[in-house]
This record gives structure tokens, C-alpha cells and sequence, in this order.
């Protein structure tokens, strides 16, 4: 295969990107790379340890939405291509989708809780059934939301510009708005755990509810701003086009080499880069920080602050490489950063150490953004190799089928880790169970604070300190059952058991007698000692950790054996450029109708 060489040609003025429609544009990226993060990520990881859903189940139902993704991306592709309305063929796609994805991202977190509707299920397992059910429904409404936005808006990008460079900068700044967004992830996880959020006795699902009410209200005026912002330059030409059948567009892209070798590319990176994302919540956790969840989660937010520090910082060395090495190349030096991000890990996930994991993070963020948003320059390119061929152009058709392989790579990915997680041994019970006890503590504490300084109320604090008595006890069980079945783990549930016995003899012998102050000061003795009983087995940690590091690095080389196949040089798409622009030219007496 011949390779590509560095660029020759230079952007002409007329394709340059005015800024206010890059600005524009690129914060689209909201939606299809942060809130689509967050709902694969958050939703697992707060199902698993704040709700006590099974990872299996939660990973099953997150595979769910892109079987769904299979009939729904293709046929919203099409529509695009085939809208035919005064604002153009994406525009109404634009709103529609993002009103909806600001309101579905509401519903999905406000799953019905309380004693009402607890007591509509005869039994716990019913009551789980019921909550993964709504997290299913919900889900797909939330992504069938974003395909609507998503697909358009990605197609959009590829006509704001035929310039093979500038289409690289158009997407940059949509990787540039999206990770500065992308920050908010685990930072989101802080939020919903912070009191403000949850409430005194709740835990992070809770806080969730109104930290996306605020989410929501950042994306309703957004949407607005893009629909009367962004417009299709050539959708003057394209209104006159023939419209498509369904099965003659699927059977274009389907067939069409350089497409496939990219989207399998990017599909065995995507899943990869969410091995990482998934388990890489739990790591920090329960191994770096030996479980305590509000420890974790403010490093988690660090981490991702530098992420998106860096995925933004990424979007300048992007555009200086990839024009002098092409994007071939640049894609396989993203893999590259990949796999030494990964074999980083080894040393820099140490428990003495904790801010190391800023280095792999930093090298992920990177070679990240270069192959997601080289992803989509590409296919442009591609678009463009397809219309010279055909005479038309089907950018919704081909964006749809790139878009849903990154999806399934990510629910294939969720899917396989929530296997991995159980396989693993991780014990969600344990860490509800520390949750529902830690809630208990936190009651006790705001209902102490209130008489401090004096004796508190014996009447309300006797049935909260029995209530916190309760769920010692069923923690106690729970280790003691473990201990007795957990074989090689057994010593390890025997150490936590006593570690929970003497926890619970300070509340076997908390009074109201004894002063606020020096139940207060036992209190947070208490509360302090908490969250090592969330810690991990090592055979779980050590297996966790292979998994992380190690699948994302195998799955890396295949993708360079994908990408070592793709044969659209730079050259190639210059040559295709101008032979486009004299057929536009000649088909409109001389005037360029391409921008």
C-alpha cells in the first residue's frame, strides 16, 4: 500500500470555518461525548454500589439500547438524508433531539423509590426486577434521544466543509467542547453525593435526581442556539437530489472498504476505551483508596478534570501532526498512547501513591481524542470518495453505521464488564449494606448536632439508634455468611466481621444520657472507621486490575491491524476534492456552490 505523505495543498480561504460556527458546532459535543459518558458510566457504577443492582444485569441492560441502536441509527441516518424542509435536511433534527435529550436525562434518574411503591413487591428480587426495568426503558429513550441529535449533527459536520484539514479542525472543536464537558463525570459523582443532593439519610442515586435537573437546563437553550445557528450549505444542491431507498444506502456503506476498515477500527478502540472508563471507577475506589466511596470520588473527579484538561490541550498537537503526517498515521500514534497508558497502570495505580493515575490518564485523554475525532474526519473523507462516485451524498447513512459501531463497542464492552465484575467477586451487597449503615450514622449525627450542646431527645433518638443497631447486625451476618462460604476470601470476611463487632458494640452502647457532645465525637469515630468495611477482596482487586489493563491493551492491536488496511491517503482525498469541485462547478455554470 503506498503511504501517505505529508499535505502539499493548502487550505483556501473560502473553506476556512468562520470561529462563531465552530463555537456553535463544536459544542454540540455535549451530548454525544459527555452525557452519552455519563449515562454509560454513572448509571452502572451508581446502579451497582448505591442501589446494590446486580453488574451483571446492569451491563445486560446496557447492551440492550444498542441492539435497539441497530434499527434506530441506520433508519434516523436515512431520514436525514431524505428531510426535505425549510430549514434544511438537519436542522429539525438538531432541536427535536436535544429538547428531548435534556428531558430523558431528567426521567432517567428519577427512578420511583419509597415505601409505597416498595410495598407493591411482595419481595427484594421483585423490587430489583422493577428498578432495572425502568433503568432499561429509560435508557433507551435517553439514547434514542441522542442518536436523534447526534446522527444529524454529525452529518452536518462533514458539509460544513469539504477541506480535508478544516473538516479535522471542525471535529476537533467538537472533541475540544465535548471533553471540556467531559470533566463534569466524575465530578457529577462528587455532586450527587454531596448532603446539598442527596439529602441526610440518601446516597448518590438520590443526589443524581437534581444534579440533571441542572444538566437539563444547560442543554434546552443549547438546542435552540443550534437550530437557528448552524445551517447546511448545501442543501440547495442536495434538495434537488433524487431521494434514496433504505436498502440502497445500507448496501453503499455496507460495501464500501475504507468504511469498514475504519469502523472496525474504531469499534474494537471504542470498546477498549470503555473497559477503561467502567472498571476504572471501581479501581480508584476499592483499591486505590481500599473503598471509601468519598475519597475515591474526589480523585475520580481530579481525574477527570485532568482528563478533560488534557483531551482539550490534545486538539493543537492534533492539528499540527495530522496535516504533516496524515491521519492515518496520526490514528496509529493514538493507539500507540493507548497502550503505553495502559501498561503505565502497573505502577501508577498505587494505593501510596494515589495521584499517579493522573499519568495513564493523561496519555488515554490523548490518544483518545485523537482517534474519536479523526474517526469522524474520516468518514467525511470517505463521504466524499462515495460521492464522486455515485453522485450524491450520504452522510447520514454512513455517520449512522459509524456512530451505532462505537455504541455497540461500548455496550459490548459494558456487557462483558459486568460479566468480568461478577466473575471477579465483587461484593455489591457488602458495599449497600456499608451505604444503608453509613446512612443511619449520618442521621444519628444531624439529629445529635441539633441538641448539641445539651442531652438530645431520647424518644427520637432511641428508634435511630436502633435502626443503626439493625443494620450492623445485617452486616455482621452478611460477613459471617461470607466467612463461612468465601474459601480463599475467608480470612478476609473473618477480619471485617470483627472490624464490624466493634463498631457495633459503640452503638450498643450509645444513650442519650451520655451528652450530645460525646455521642457526636463517637459518631464520627464511627462514621471514620465505615468505610473500610466497602474493601474488596485481594483475588477481586487483582483481577479487576488484569481485566483493566490488560483487554483494552489486546484489543488495541487489533485495531492496528484494522487501520494498517485503510487506502484513502491524503493525496487521494485532495484529488477527489478537486474533481468534485469542477463536476459542482461545471453543473452550475461556473459558480462553486461547495464552502
Amino acid at each position: 500500500m503506498k503511504e501517505e505523505t505529508p499535505a502539499q495543498g493548502r487550505t483556501r480561504p473560502e473553506d476556512k470555518i468562520p470561529f462563531a460556527i465552530l463555537a456553535a458546532y463544536g459544542s454540540g459535543g455535549i451530548i454525544p461525548i459527555a452525557l452519552f459518558n455519563i449515562a454509560g458510566i454513572l448509571v452502572g457504577l451508581m446502579g451497582n454500589i448505591s442501589l446494590g443492582l446486580s453488574a451483571f444485569w446492569l451491563g445486560f441492560i446496557l447492551i440492550i439500547p444498542r441492539l435497539w441502536d441497530a434499527l434506530s441509527d441506520p433508519v434516523i441516518g436515512h431520514l436525514s438524508d431524505n428531510t426535505r424542509t425549510r430549514w434544511g435536511r438537519r436542522r429539525p433534527f438538531l432541536l427535536i433531539g436535544g429538547l428531548l435529550v435534556a428531558v430523558m436525562f431528567v426521567v432517567m434518574w428519577w427512578i420511583p423509590k419509597g415505601e409505597t411503591v416498595r410495598g407493591i413487591f411482595p419481595t427484594e428480587t421483585g423490587y430489583q426486577a422493577f428498578q432495572l426495568s425502568y433503568i432499561l426503558v429509560t435508557l433507551l429513550l435517553f439514547f434514542t434521544a441522542v442518536n436523534i441529535f447526534e446522527i444529524p449533527h454529525g452529518a452536518l459536520g462533514m458539509e460544513l466543509t469539504t477541506d480535508y484539514h478544516e473538516r479535522t479542525r471542525l471535529f476537533s472543536a467538537k472533541s475540544f467542547v465535548g471533553n471540556l464537558f467531559a470533566m463534569s463525570t466524575p465530578w457529577l459523582f462528587k455532586l450527587a453525593s454531596m448532603e446539598v443532593f442527596r439529602g441526610t439519610g440518601g446516597n448518590e442515586a438520590d443526589g443524581m435526581r437534581y444534579v440533571s435537573l441542572m444538566i437539563a437546563a444547560i442543554i434546552v437553550p443549547l438546542a435552540i442556539w443550534w437550530f437557528f445557528r448552524l445551517r447546511e450549505p448545501g442543501f440547495v444542491r442536495a434538495a434537488k437530489h433524487e431521494k434514496t431507498s433504505f436498502w440502497k444506502d445500507m448496501k453503499l456503506v455496507a460495501t464500501h472498504r475504507n468504511f469498514v476498515m475504519l469502523t472496525l477500527t474504531i469499534f474494537t478502540l471504542a470498546m477498549g476505551f470503555n473497559f477503561v472508563q467502567l472498571l476504572g471507577s471501581y479501581i480508584p475506589i476499592f483499591y486505590v483508596f481500599g473503598g471509601d466511596k468519598e475519597a475515591g470520588a474526589t480523585m475520580l473527579g481530579i481525574n477527570g478534570t485532568i482528563w478533560a484538561i488534557t483531551g482539550v490541550l490534545a486538539v493543537f498537537p492534533l492539528n499540527w501532526i495530522s496535516p504533516r503526517l496524515g491521519k492515518r498515521k496520526t490514528l496509529v500514534i493514538a493507539i500507540t498512547l493507548m497502550c503505553l497508558a495502559q501498561l503505565s497502570k502497573i505502577v501508577c495505580y498505587n494505593p501510596s501513591l494515589p495521584y499517579l493515575i493522573i499519568i495513564p490518564t493523561m496519555l488515554l485523554s490523548a490518544g483518545m481524542l485523537f482517534f474519536f475525532t479523526l474517526g469522524s474526519s474520516m468518514v467525511g473523507d470517505i463521504c466524499d470518495e462515495d460521492e464522486l462516485k455515485t453522485g450524491y451524498r450520504s452522510e447520514g447513512s454512513f455517520y449512522s453505521i459509524f456512530w451505532w459501531f462505537i455504541k455497540m463497542g461500548t455496550a459490548l464492552s459494558s456487557f462483558v464488564a459486568g460479566a468480568l465484575i461478577v466473575l471477579t467477586l465483587f461484593d455489591e451487597s457488602q458495599v449497600t449494606k456499608v451505604d444503608a449503615l453509613q446512612g443511619s450514622v449520618r442521621e444519628l449525627r444531624s439529629e445529635v448536632n441539633a441538641a448539641i450542646p445539651g442531652v438530645p431527645d431520647a424518644a427520637r433518638l432511641h428508634p435511630l439508634i436502633g435502626k443503626a443497631r439493625t443494620r450492623a447486625g445485617a452486616l455482621l451476618a452478611h460477613f459471617e455468611v461470607k466467612a463461612k462460604n468465601g474459601g480463599r476470601n475467608s480470612s478476609h470476611y473473618r477480619e471485617l466481621a470483627r472490624d464490624i463487632t466493634d463498631l457495633r458494640k459503640g452503638l450498643d452502647n450509645m444513650s442519650a444520657a451520655v451528652g450530645a457532645g460525646a455521642l457526636d465525637r463517637e459518631l464520627i469515630r464511627i462514621e471514620q472507621d465505615l468505610p473500610r468495611l466497602t474493601q474488596q477482596t485481594p483475588f477481586t482487586l487483582l483481577m479487576m486490575r488484569i481485566v483493566e489493563i490488560g483487554l483494552p491493551v489486546l484489543l488495541s492491536l487489533f485495531s492496528l491491524f484494522f487501520i494498517l488496511r485503510y487506502s484513502l491517503t491524503e493525496a487521494r482525498s485532495h484529488e477527489i476534492k478537486d474533481l468534485l469541485r469542477a463536476r459542482h462547478d461545471a453543473n452550475n455554470g461556473g459558480q462553486t456552490e461547495l464552502t
